[in-house]
């Protein structure tokens, strides 16, 4: 690792100490199901349907024997309530019928789910089973482009993929969570806070803005 990529880790987990999975989860059936339901929404909107959905609907099987309209009744107050719903209730049914209602811990057979995608898949290997995993976000993504940690047109897969060559696997898990804090919560898409930013020497953003 370059002296550039462990001085941001550094700073990174410096400022988030205690950086980790926002939403609220008893298991990793319900992990799953609060990632699928984040998609295009924030955890702090999850958080407030997942108890609803939860309490409603106990158990794996409980979900895949629900209607999409009783799922969606639950979900409703937050972004594409109906698609999701549809996935949650076909990702219980193959979750009882595949695994017999246990998440799988590999990324091939989490991905076969319907609803996860990468990186909901690298998201529950990581915080859900410990596995090494780098989930690439909307947060994740800005700022690595932002600091210079990948190419400048890196899409979303690249930017896993460099990210993964730059950074040592046993610190996978935490520099997903630092980078995403410090996107969601500094590095913000509109109105970063460059004044006060202890990276800003190293990022190619700022000194553009120069």
């Amino acid at each position: 690792m370059n002296d550039k990529v462990r001085f941001i880790l550094d700073t990174l987990y410096n400022m988030y100490p205690d950086a980790t999975c926002e939403l609220n989860f008893s298991n990793n059936e319900e992990l799953a199901i609060a990632v699928i339901l984040s998609a295009q929404t924030t955890d702090i909107s999850v958080n407030k349907v997942t108890p609803i959905l939860f309490d409603r609907f106990k158990t794996v099987a409980d979900l895949a024997n629900a209607s999409e309209e009783e799922i969606s009744a639950c979900i409703h107050s937050i972004g594409l309530f109906r698609n999701k719903a549809k996935n949650i209730k076909l990702f219980a049914q193959q979750l009882l019928e595949r695994h017999n209602g246990k998440l799988p811990s590999t990324e091939e057979e989490l991905r076969n789910l319907a609803g996860i995608g990468r990186k909901t898949a690298n998201v529950v290997l990581g915080v859900g089973f410990n596995i090494p995993a780098l989930a690439v976000d909307t947060h994740v993504d800005r700022v690595s482009h932002r600091l210079g940690l990948v190419t400048q047109k890196a899409n979303i897969l690249q930017t896993e993929l460099q990210l993964k060559r730059k950074i040592p696997k046993e610190e996978w898990i935490v520099a997903h969570h630092s980078l995403l804090f410090f996107g969601r919560y500094h590095c913000l898409s509109r109105n970063p806070k460059c004044h006060i930013c202890p990276l800003k020497e190293v990022c190619r953003y700022y000194k553009k803005r120069l």
